[in-house]
């Protein structure tokens, strides 16, 4: 009798990776590439095989502004220790200039400023948010291409040696860490791109297959790349990732995933507990992507457009005694004057301030206007 060996299945995710990534795409839309790739590197990490004396991973996220590069990285801060805050971010483009970088890592003994300047990148900094179940650090480095020649010095050890020396002699040890590093190299032929052709924005019979725009956009990102970047940098990455323009549907699902959040500030944080709900109409959600996204900028203004038309009438709303406890605010769109409605279209409702919404009691639904915020 011959014994058959057992076929294993080497792309199987273990048990907190499979976690780790439906949550991530619970708070990231249209990015399974990138997805994908950090939950891979976390895999390593939980099997205790990553590199030693390297960061647990180095991620290089290129593509156009408003396609999600930063918040993809605050969404796995958020999934791993409840806090999108729980990073150390550096804007590359306040060290543009080789002396700004004691601001990282303090000066030097014999300086001016050696004991008033207190370096960011510190192994307390980095620590700070470990707990029992994960001891990852996280370190996004925003807008790469901006830094200058120091940092890139400094960028090119952590990346190789996971190690840093601050301005008096500590040492700083990142081999817990995942480096992040965001670019927006090649976003203007991207943008020309879309403009002309490309994905998303444009009739269906005029648009290019998404795997034929999807090349097109990577390779336009990638040769910018590589034109900006010196072979030493690229050698020491892991993983280059290209963020794609979002399409419409993606777009509606980032603004179902903030309209969540301001609900939950609502009933978590509305001065005197006035808990109430408030629906949108599908022409008021598309007004809302109109004003908030764009070709170029993508959907980096939708919480601005979220909080000017729909956040602060609500708040003015509550102010005025106009929401109350248990009410259902519906908001349209009026067409004629291009602005929201808002109507209260129930009141008295059962909503546990806590526990979300609960069974709600019978309603009044009278659709007697309460309020509207006009296009400024």
């Amino acid at each position: 009798m011959s014994y058959q060996k057992p076929l294993l299945d080497p792309t199987k995710l273990g048990n907190r990776a499979w976690k780790l990534l439906d949550g991530l795409r619970d708070k990231v839309v249209g990015q399974s590439e990138a997805i994908e790739a950090i939950a891979k590197i976390l895999q390593v990490y939980l099997a205790g095989l990553s590199p030693v004396g390297r960061p647990i991973g180095n991620m290089l996220f290129l593509g156009p502004t408003g396609s999600g590069k930063t918040r993809t990285v605050e969404a796995l801060a958020e999934t791993l220790y409840g806090d999108q805050r729980a990073m150390i971010k550096i804007d590359c483009a306040e060290f543009q200039h080789s002396h700004e970088i004691a601001k990282l890592i303090g000066s030097p003994p014999g300086y001016l400023g050696h004991r008033e300047t207190h370096p960011i990148l510190t192994q307390e900094a980095l620590d700070q948010w470990h707990n029992d179940q994960m001891e990852v650090s996280l370190l996004l480095l925003d807008e790469i291409e901006k830094a200058s020649d120091a940092l890139w010095q400094l960028l090119l050890g952590i990346l190789d040696r996971a190690t840093l020396t601050l301005g008096d002699n500590r040492r700083v040890d990142l081999s817990q860490t995942i480096v992040f590093m965001t670019s927006n190299l090649g976003a203007r032929e991207m943008s020309q791109y879309l403009q002309k052709g490309g994905i998303g924005f444009r009739g269906e019979e005029d648009r290019d297959p998404p795997e034929v725009a999807h090349e097109k956009i990577e390779r336009m990102a990638k040769d910018a790349t590589r034109k900006r970047f010196a072979p030493e940098f690229m050698n020491r990455i892991d993983q280059v990732v290209v963020f794609y323009p979002l399409n419409l549907e993606q777009l509606k699902k980032i603004l179902d995933i903030e309209l969540g959040i301001v609900h939950g500030r609502i009933l978590h944080s509305t001065p005197g507990h006035t808990a109430f709900l408030f629906h949108l109409t599908d022409a008021a959600k598309t007004f809302l992507i109109r004003e908030g996204t764009d070709k170029r900028y993508g959907a980096r203004h939708l919480k601005r457009a979220i909080e000017k038309h729909l956040v602060s009438p609500l708040a003015n709303l509550v102010a005025t005694d106009q929401a109350k406890q248990g009410d259902l605010i519906s908001v349209d769109w009026n067409e004629k004057e291009n602005c929201l409605v808002f109507y209260r279209d129930a009141e008295d409702m059962s909503i546990p301030i806590h526990d979300g919404p609960g069974p709600r009691k019978p309603a009044n639904t009278s659709r007697a206007i309460v309020g509207s915020a006009k296009r400024a």
